[in-house]
């Protein structure tokens, strides 16, 4: 059996740093930087030179005086045998007596810990500065880490596009080969058959005629004169043989004439441009307003730059202007809203109550059923595209159906987005809806009681394109929550965390470009954003928590470069 053996070291003890005497170590000078017993602190450094201003501890003190600082015993590099005794912020250097009666005269001078902080306070800016470059570099690594997953992505999409075009090229060029493999054998049929069917005529007037021929040889070879006239008599009668008609021209077998292979009709790889890690994008605010609302649900300019807010649940829908500094209510109504969208009338889309959307008339004030109707589901959120098409999103908690609907000016159903190809449900809870001009539909997804939201891109033939679920950083203990988004004038896409007040900006196809944190902007509480047709930027808020007036804000914003 083997035994761990315990290998002791002796320890070789510490001798006194002036006498060297085996006697216990009890003090340290800091400035001299010696073990020092009882003795020689008594007796041996007292005599030193300015022994009076050394810092002397006891041993059992050395741990707790390791990060002490000495200002005394800074020796002046310019006189020999002075301490420094101040700093000159004018020349930003240490100075002794000598340099001061010299030099520094009328400079501002200040104490040497005072310099020490005040130059500890700008590496400690500098050190913020440096963290905060960090930080923006480790999110540009982050977004360019993104960047690569999406063109991998994207490569592996654009490949199999290819070869599944490939394919398909390859069927349809077979096909058609067999087309006209089909028609050439058609024609050659044609061809032969007319031809042959003169040429049968013809043979058979062939063989009359070489009836004829030889009946006439018989005659004439007959040495009977009484049969020769008995049968040249029957024989005259029948003796006209004619060639038949034939056709003019025949159809000829047809001929291949080899035509080009196009990019039309096969594709082209066209190059894409995607957005810089480090956009020139710029917010800020122009124009601040009260409204008479707790808050600003949601929000949707009219055509003649008017805007209708709405407190959602609470039942405040005003239709207003707003004009220089001040906010004019033009109409108020007492309707509960769970979606809108102006229309080009100045009307608005309103989901209330129900799976048909209503419409509110500005001129009549009526509340009319439109013809956009979702059947079994509640209408959670309306958008209208350029063209003119009406997307819904609406859900069913019984029934279990969460789907986006695209309509026509009709109202007939052109496309519904509910299960994906592997028949699971796309949506958890559809909150906003956009779309950008490449035809891409953008789907803020998220349920209050889930963890983490997302914003679906969905592609004109249904396919997920990309799911965006926030910032690694930013969203790592608050999920992202994206209660509103917009289409910027550019085609990218800004999303509303309503967990974190941060402005996610994205790409036409989900790709994060850069971020802003509303309160940095002076924006509390932000519920809703749109932009006006002017393309500016409108963003409305809530109350405070200790407010008890209806006092919600809205902001005007300039943005630029996206």
């Amino acid at each position: 059996m083997a035994y761990s053996h315990s290998i002791q070291i002796s320890q070789v003890p510490v001798s006194c740093g002036l006498c060297e005497a085996d006697r216990p170590i009890k003090w340290k000078c800091l400035d001299c930087r010696l073990l020092m017993c009882n003795h020689c602190k008594e007796k041996v450094h007292s005599k030193f030179k300015n022994a009076q201003d050394h810092k002397i501890i006891d041993i059992r003190e050395i741990g707790l005086h390791s990060a002490e600082l000495d200002f005394k015993n800074i020796k002046c590099k310019e006189h020999d045998g002075q301490n420094c005794c101040l700093f000159c912020k004018t020349c930003d250097n240490l100075i002794c007596p000598t340099c001061v009666s010299k030099v520094h005269k009328k400079h501002d001078l200040i104490e040497i810990m005072e310099g020490y902080d005040m130059k500890v306070d700008k590496l400690k800016k500098k050190q913020a500065n440096i963290q905060k470059e960090k930080l923006n570099m480790v999110a540009k690594i982050d977004q360019m880490n993104q960047l690569i997953t999406s063109e991998k992505s994207k490569f592996t999409k654009v490949s199999q596009d290819i070869l599944t075009h490939e394919k398909a090229v390859r069927a349809a060029v077979d096909n058609y080969f067999k087309g006209i493999r089909n028609e050439l054998e058609q024609g050659h049929k044609t061809a032969v058959k007319s031809i042959e069917s003169d040429q049968n005529a013809m043979s058979s007037s062939m063989e009359l005629a070489e009836d004829k021929d030889n009946e006439v040889k018989e005659i004439i070879q007959n040495t009977d004169v009484t049969k020769f006239f008995s049968d040249i008599r029957l024989t005259e009668q029948s003796m006209t043989v004619q060639a038949p008609h034939t056709q003019s021209s025949y159809s000829s077998t047809p001929i291949f004439i080899p035509g080009e292979i196009t990019q039309s009709n096969v594709g082209v790889i066209q190059r894409e441009q995607v957005s810089s890690v480090d956009p020139n994008i710029v917010l800020f605010i122009d124009k601040q307003y009260q409204t008479e609302l707790g808050k600003i649900i949601h929000l949707s300019p009219s055509p003649d730059n008017s805007l209708w807010i709405s407190s959602g649940k609470d039942e405040d829908l005003q239709r207003v202007e707003l004009q220089g500094n001040k906010l004019r209510v033009i109409s108020n109504f007492s309707i509960k809203v769970y979606g809108m969208a102006a229309l080009q009338s100045n009307d608005v889309l309103l989901s209330t109550k129900g799976s048909r959307l209503k419409q509110l008339n500005i001129i009549t004030c009526n509340l009319t059923d439109t013809v956009y109707d979702l059947k079994h589901l509640v209408p959670t959120c309306i958008h209208i595209t350029s063209g003119n098409k009406v997307i819904v999103g609406g859900h069913d908690d019984k029934l279990g159906r969460r789907a986006v609907f695209v309509m026509n000016e009709k109202g007939d159903h052109k496309n519904v987005y509910e299960n994906d190809q592997h028949n699971q449900p796309i949506f958890n809870y559809p909150r906003c809806i956009t779309s950008t001009i490449n035809g891409n539909i953008h789907v803020a997804d998220f349920k209050t009681n889930n963890d983490r939201g997302r914003v679906l891109v969905l592609g004109q033939g249904g396919n997920i394109i990309n799911a965006y679920t926030g910032h690694t950083d930013v969203n790592k203990d608050r999920p992202l929550q994206p209660i509103r988004i917009v289409t910027t004038p550019r085609d990218n896409v800004i999303v509303m965390d309503l967990n974190t007040c941060y402005l996610h900006i994205l790409t036409n196809t989900g790709r994060l470009i850069t971020m802003f944190n509303t309160k940095d902007l002076g924006i509390e509480l932000p519920l809703s954003l749109a932009f006006t047709s002017t393309g500016q930027l409108v963003i409305g808020c809530t109350k405070s928590i200790s407010s008890t007036t209806k006092e919600a804000k809205l902001y005007e914003v300039k943005i630029s470069g996206c």
